[in-house]
């Protein structure tokens, strides 16, 4: 299973699995000397790695797209407050750090778990041993969130029996995450297995992670793939040729409402209508038991340049106001089932969520 391993000077080193393991060759940041993070703005055209120099860097990266994807969100955060704790190791510096980190991207509940992870950590720590143990931190975070993926993965994959094609929508994938994916997680078992007929991959507008991220993702690992824009998704439901959607999660509520890319309540419907079975993919760390429902999930709102042009090139007249969630909420009753690495939630109910939270 892709789960990172380190030689003594702390150099990340690439498992190889065995023929036949779900895996991929595809990897969102890296930690050598310090953190570096794939460019995920630059995807598919230019593969480039950035330098992460504390946590100023971080937010800036976060906020901007750089890095993306709950999980991988969260892993980001937390090697760069350890990068951020070997530059100066003063608490009270540290702790208006992680507030500022934490609150960089407010939908996704993995960035404040990771912060919060590795703080425990260095709040516990002597000064002199307090870098060692938020980069321990942050490392067992990543080994952590890629097994988790493989589990998902293995328990979503048995899901689906026979040969089968998978609707997905936005990027739930190894450049989200710090292993194989989530949703993609389970594309990449069934693939692994044999029996994956094809992918189909919605654009996801207006920042298209699933015409650039996701399609690369699947070309990257050998998957076959084909990308449609989103308000093809109902038709091509309802033609009968996908035998399942899957999706990852930002934040899942206690009551099993799931926030992901926008557009995923609207699939969500279409699915439920042509009676397509219509699961999510989350690690733990995604789970919000604190909030009841999905009315208390914070929604980031986004700048309207994002849907008034695409990259640079302007598509729309300038100034024009714009509505652009950077999410939106699914509720449980659409939902067929819930996928976290302690289990699977089906019917989804406020019970089964808690049982694999």
């Amino acid at each position: 299973m892709p789960i990172p391993e380190y030689t003594e000077t702390g150099a990340a080193v690439r498992y190889h699995p065995p023929v036949g393991e779900p895996a991929t060759i595809v990897t969102a940041l890296r930690w050598d000397e310090g953190l570096e993070l794939l460019d995920q703005r630059a995807l598919p055209q230019r593969e480039r790695w950035i330098p992460i120099a504390g946590v100023a860097a971080a937010v800036r990266a976060i906020r901007a797209l750089t890095v993306r994807g709950a999980p991988a969100i969260g892993l980001a955060a937390a090697y760069a407050l350890a990068e951020e704790v070997r530059r100066d190791p003063d608490l009270g510096r540290l702790r208006r750090a992680a507030r500022r980190l934490a609150a960089a991207r407010p939908t996704a509940a993995d960035l404040a778990h990771a912060v919060a992870a590795v703080m425990a950590a260095v709040e516990a720590a002597p000064a002199a041993e307090r870098f060692a143990q938020a980069l321990a931190a942050a490392r067992r975070l990543h080994a952590a969130d890629a097994a988790a993926c493989l589990a998902i993965g293995r328990q979503g994959a048995a899901l689906f029996p026979g040969p089968v094609a998978l609707l997905t929508h936005c990027n739930a994938g190894a450049l989200a995450t710090g292993g194989i994916g989530t949703a993609l997680g389970i594309v990449r078992a069934l693939h692994a297995e044999g029996r994956l007929a094809r992918l189909y991959a919605c654009e996801a507008r207006p920042v298209l992670q699933g015409a650039r991220l996701t399609a690369w993702e699947a070309g990257r690992d050998g998957i076959p793939v084909t990308l449609l824009a989103d308000s093809a998704a109902a038709s091509l439901l309802a033609s009968g040729a996908v035998g399942g959607v899957v999706v990852g999660a930002d934040r899942i509520a206690a009551d099993g409402a799931v926030a992901n890319k926008v557009g995923t309540y609207a699939l969500a419907l279409a699915a439920a209508r042509h009676r397509v079975p219509f699961v999510v993919a989350a690690p733990t760390t995604t789970f919000d038991l604190a909030c009841p429902s999905g009315a208390q999930i914070p929604i980031e709102q986004r700048d309207g340049e994002e849907v008034r042009r695409v990259r640079r090139t302007a598509i729309a007249p300038a100034g024009v106001d714009v509505y652009n969630p950077a999410f939106d909420v699914t509720p449980p009753e659409l939902l067929t089932a819930i996928v976290s690495q302690r289990g699977v939630a089906r019917p989804v109910t406020a019970a089964t969520v808690q049982e694999i939270a």
